[in-house]
């Protein structure tokens, strides 16, 4: 497939490593260097100019483009851009990442002439709430309509000789209705299998139903608690996104922003929330509010410094889960190595959506993992496929898992002796390398 990608920022770059081995990819940026920086990664075409120009597109090829991902910060460049692609490739679809919750709501009534439009708010918000419901998870996605949960647990130091640590997994006491699907052990891959244990320092992906994925927690993060009471830093359009969905999930919201006129807004927006027009560093308010006493602190504020500080300051006063939203993911690391529970980087949840458009028309949806190592594919099972009416234990061994299968509406979470059926959704983890082949098998 070609594909022009317009952006070569944090979005652009995660798109182009998942895509650039598959298809034929060009990427437009304004940035020389960044360009250079990402030609120096990926076997891509670059094209120096203004996306929203019909020249710098039709320099980059769009009248042969089978699709445009219009990734960058700006929304009205990726809309502009995503206009004359209509124009002037009549085959290629179009993906716009917007930052204005309303475009969504205007692509959703036929306003704007788009095949697929992402909100990076309304895609970060998701992505906290899959964090909070499954407490002491270092990451979390949701798959099958909320029917499947994976996540992501260190084995803690603290866990060593506890009932599922050092114990063979046929053997181990694992929560029903889930299903270990990769290892990781000291930067190497434990694949699963009846006579593999879990370790002290190992990173476990499981697959479960959401009940399941609670009770992992509970094994191996029994001090995390769940969440009825959050306080969000921060009344931007992320903290806005985040407030509504927890509202929704039942959560009592608390909102504190140190701007005046965006406390406002928030209070008008939300008035089930209290909000506060207050900043992370007043340690009057904290305590008055005994903001210490949430279960969570999400932190989304502008600039990763001031992130950082508001998270480590909330888990100073007591808060039990401190959760950052991050600008650039390379601060990911120094977040964690300074206690922050959960990071969630907006660009990598907004990347997911857009990837998926570039996969087989069967795939209900995508994940990234591990910074990118892996992905996890929902892809329904051809009828001529070659693994249809095979069991789980006669797959072949080539480093994929099906964690579970979509069948009539209920997830399963296969055993060996389970069988793969025709029509099936199969969720899989798989190695990027590897993605279109697996679905091609599929």
């Amino acid at each position: 497939m070609r594909i022009i990608v317009l952006g070569a920022g944090h979005v652009g770059m995660a798109v182009t490593a998942a895509l650039f081995e598959e298809h034929e990819l060009t990427v437009v940026d304004r940035d020389p260097a960044r360009l250079v920086a990402l030609a120096n990664l990926y076997d891509v075409i670059t094209v120096e100019g203004d996306g929203a120009s019909q020249g710098t597109l039709e320099e980059a090829g769009v009248a042969e483009a089978d699709l445009m991902i219009a990734s960058t910060a700006y929304a009205e460049v990726n809309l502009v851009a995503a206009m004359f692609v209509r124009g002037l490739a009549s085959r290629a679809q179009t993906l716009v990442r917007t930052t204005d919750p309303g475009h969504i709501a205007a692509w959703r009534a036929g306003v704007l002439d788009v095949d697929f439009i992402v909100s990076s708010e309304l895609e970060t918000a998701r992505a906290v709430l899959d964090a909070v419901a499954v407490p002491g998870a270092r990451a979390t996605d949701v798959f099958a309509d909320g029917r499947v949960t994976i996540a992501e647990f260190d084995v803690l130091p603290e866990r060593a000789g506890g009932p599922l640590v050092g114990v063979p997994l046929a053997q181990a006491p694992l929560p029903p209705e889930s299903r270990v699907a990769l290892i990781v052990r000291d930067d190497r891959l434990v694949l699963p299998s009846g006579g593999a244990t879990l370790e002290v320092g190992d990173r476990v992906i499981v697959m479960a139903s959401p009940q399941a994925a609670v009770a992992w927690s509970a094994q191996l993060v029994p001090e995390a608690r769940p969440v009825r009471e959050a306080t969000v830093f921060g009344a931007g359009g992320a903290g806005i996104a985040i407030a509504r969905k927890l509202l929704h999930r039942g959560v009592r919201v608390r909102i504190a922003d140190e701007d005046a006129a965006r406390a406002r807004a928030a209070a008008a927006a939300l008035p089930e929330a209290r909000v506060f027009h207050a900043g992370s560093r007043d340690r009057d308010f904290l305590r008055e509010e005994r903001i210490g006493a949430s279960d969570v602190a999400v932190v989304a504020l502008e600039h990763d410094p001031e992130t950082l500080f508001a998270a480590v300051v909330a888990q100073a006063e007591g808060v039990a889960t401190t959760l950052a939203v991050v600008d650039d993911p390379a601060a990911a690391t120094a977040f964690e190595q300074a206690g922050v529970d959960v990071t969630v980087d907006p660009r990598a949840a907004t990347a997911e959506e857009l990837v998926r458009f570039a996969h087989d028309p069967r795939l209900h949806q995508i994940a990234l993992l591990d910074d990118d190592r892996f992905e996890v594919l929902d892809v329904r099972v051809r009828s001529d496929s070659a693994l249809a009416g095979r069991r789980i234990a006669e797959m072949p061994r080539t480093g994929s898992t099906i964690g579970a299968i979509v069948r009539d509406g209920t997830a399963i979470f296969p055993h060996g002796s389970d069988e793969l059926r025709a029509g099936d959704r199969a969720i899989v983890l798989v190695d990027p390398a590897r993605a279109t082949l697996v679905e091609r098998t599929l």
